[in-house]
């Protein structure tokens, strides 16, 4: 199947959106349902919308079908375990601090993949990718260290450790799709979904009812509330997924960046969070930093 070259960027930029809108609502579930309750809405009720965009790619593409392989669970499993282990992150910082701050942090999710870069496989950065590195680690210090509170820290860095993994979650979901030989770019994304949401729904489920049954239950008597967070994580990672198909996961989360717009809207509009000055001075150095590494770097 033929894509436009800028098909990326819209699938990208609808992806962000829902995301922005699924994070606020999983938040607001984090008091009733916990951290882990609360991450577990995307999954375990996001599963069966996942079904039904694969059923309906099987309709728009009549007898296609893809060979699956252990290279392909094995990324996939990768990317299905960081994922849970950034979104909980997230929203454990989104705890502590305002929701547009919490989604700036998860932004340096490039700059840390960058890092990866050099640390693991020994890749090569420039002078401008390290002053973009300096520059978004300066966005974080000004926005964590405020005078008379030092544990201001903590959600900075619960805040880093999800973007660490929602770059590692990216890098794996991506590698899953690529090692599919499919025709449909669509259909390969959207196998991919269905292999990673069933695997976090039923790693999850199994968790909470062998360690908090409780838990697992207030999951299920609120589906009222769950349903519609469930689908906006399915169709937000839908698109993402589109998007990792057909461009390179650099060039996606940059554009994602959006997301920080998009999350400082819901904030004043919805939630009712001011951001305050010195923190727009530090998302401004955080989006700098990572617009600098990915344009010069």
């Amino acid at each position: 199947m033929l894509a436009l070259p800028w098909l990326w960027a819209v699938f990208t930029i609808v992806a962000a959106a829902a995301q922005t809108a699924r994070n606020a609502m999983q938040r607001s579930l984090t008091g009733t349902l916990g951290t882990i309750g609360a991450t577990h809405v995307r999954f375990l009720y996001g599963f069966p919308f996942s079904l039904i965009f694969l059923g309906l790619v099987k309709l728009a593409i009549p007898g296609a079908g893809i060979p699956l392989h252990t290279t392909f669970f094995a990324w996939t499993l990768a990317g299905a375990l960081a994922q849970i282990g950034a979104t909980a992150l997230m929203l454990a910082a989104m705890q502590e601090r305002s929701f547009v701050v919490t989604t700036a942090y998860t932004k340096l999710e490039p700059v840390l993949v960058a890092l990866f870069g050099v640390i693991i496989l020994g890749d090569h950065l420039g002078l401008w990718a390290w002053v973009a590195i300096f520059v978004a680690t300066a966005g974080i210090l000004f926005m964590s260290w405020r005078p008379g509170s030092e544990n201001a820290v903590r959600p900075a860095l619960l805040g880093i450790a999800s973007a660490a993994l929602f770059g590692v979650s990216a890098i794996g979901f991506r590698g899953a799709i690529r090692s599919l030989d499919a025709d449909s770019f669509v259909l390969a994304a959207t196998t991919t979904l269905v292999c990673g949401l069933g695997i976090q729904t039923v790693l999850l489920s199994g968790y909470l009812a062998i360690f908090n049954r409780p838990g697992l239950i207030a999951i299920f008597k609120s589906w009222r509330q769950s349903v519609f967070a469930g689908f906006l994580g399915s169709f937000a990672s839908q698109f993402w997924f589109l998007a990792f198909a057909l461009e390179t996961v650099a060039k996606v989360r940059t554009l994602a960046l959006v997301e920080v717009i998009f999350a400082g809207l819901v904030s004043g509009a919805i939630i009712k969070q001011a951001t305050s000055p010195r923190d727009a001075i530090g998302i401004a150095l955080i989006v700098i930093g990572v617009a600098v590494l990915l344009t010069l770097g």
